[in-house]
């Protein structure tokens, strides 16, 4: 029995080894277009409504607000279905599983880093403000 243990934990390392993924998902992003919210003359405009995105491919998405309006934007199932690497807010980084909401009350800017991991649309919106055109959402296949 004892010699079962050992050899059990001799071939662990080896096991562990062979069932890694290849690669680092979130090495080399790809740069989604800028979000700009709070465009237009009345700040109800955003500068895109959709992004098709992939599965297991890494991403960088930059929310710009204008101040126009405040926004607080949020994508709740999209949320879900990410892993999200980090948040860059003003050369601070976020490390964090889930964001619930990024509110921007002014002019500002935040950056996420993510990897979508389930196909579907995902919308997105600025509380409040869906019906305005402050909307859109994200198409992963």
């Amino acid at each position: 029995m004892k010699d079962r243990i050992v050899s059990i934990m001799l071939a662990a390392p080896l096991l562990v080894g062979t069932a890694q993924a290849e690669g680092y998902l979130a090495q080399k992003v790809e740069r989604l277009p800028v979000l700009e919210l709070g465009l237009g003359n009345a700040g109800y405009g955003v500068s895109q409504k959709d992004y098709n995105l992939q599965t297991g491919k890494g991403y960088v998405l930059k929310l710009k607000s204008t101040g126009a309006k405040e926004c607080a934007w949020t994508a709740p199932e999209f949320s879900n279905f990410i892993w999200l690497r980090k948040v860059e807010v003003n050369k601070v980084e976020i490390k964090a599983s889930h964001v619930y909401e990024i509110e921007m009350e002014r002019e500002g800017e935040a950056e996420l880093f993510f990897v979508p991991i389930r196909p579907g649309e995902y919308p997105w919106s600025c509380t409040g403000l869906a019906e305005k055109g402050m909307a859109g959402r994200f198409i992963v296949k």
